[in-house]
């Protein structure tokens, strides 16, 4: 089915002081069955409307200051959507690029047992969005599964990323699975949990910590009892 799809961009540089210059962005995109209204300083996310919650979305992390627009900001974006999906019928590009890069890493270190998180990242497709799937162990997973909304790159393509939380045990395989409109087959990319991970060191190192301090406190003694013998005998 052909689906038609129309983004506005808006990006400007502000300037903070002599020295720091930041970039500003807010996205305007529909298409025949959905939409976006987004905004970001930096490469990072500020808010997004969330049409099916009805209410504007801030997703930011809890370490720095909240902060929020206005009143009315989501009621905006709903304007903006009918003003959009108005234009489709005359402005609509048919253009579409497959995702120019999929990668497939953890968030921290690898340890067994220890809670983790799996981020596939993709990048340099239009039109947004991607749809991705986890599978471990070549069974579909759900479950701690979440995605971001799509970011635009400088040269009009997006980003989008999804994560997947996971505690890391030996020999299990992860995948994630890309598709997208320009694409005829998914791109997979598979992660394994492998033994080079880091699991519980328990006491072996401590004991043999201690040993080898003993023996060094030891040996030390001993040379000097040797010294002072010899400066005796001398």
């Amino acid at each position: 089915m052909k689906m038609k799809e129309l983004l506005l961009f808006l990006s400007c540089v502000l300037c903070v002081s002599a020295d720091v210059l930041h970039e500003d962005i807010g996205i305007t995109g529909c298409s025949d069955s959905d939409g976006e209204v987004m905004y970001g300083l930096d490469g990072e996310e500020l808010a997004y409307a969330d049409f099916n919650k009805q209410e504007e979305i801030y997703p930011q992390p809890p370490f720095v200051d909240h902060f929020t627009y206005g009143e009315g900001t989501y009621e905006q974006a709903v304007a903006d959507q009918q003003i959009c999906k108005g234009n489709l019928q005359t402005n609509t590009v048919n253009t579409t690029f497959a995702p120019s890069g999929v990668m497939i890493y953890t968030r921290d270190e690898v340890e067994f047992g220890e809670k983790n998180t799996l981020i596939c990242h993709v990048t340099g497709f239009y039109p947004a969005p991607v749809n991705v799937s986890w599978t471990k162990n070549e069974q579909k997973v759900t479950e701690g599964s979440s995605i971001n909304v799509p970011y635009p790159n400088k040269d009009g393509t997006f980003t989008q990323i999804s994560r997947l939380d996971f505690t890391p045990q030996l020999g299990d395989i992860y995948s994630c699975a890309v598709q997208h409109l320009a694409l005829t087959q998914p791109l997979t990319k598979i992660y394994e949990v492998e033994a080079s991970a880091r699991s519980d060191p328990g006491v072996g190192p401590s004991v043999f910590c201690g040993v080898g301090l003993t023996l060094g406190l030891l040996g030390v003694a001993a040379g000097t009892f040797f010294l002072i013998k010899g400066n005796e005998c001398s």
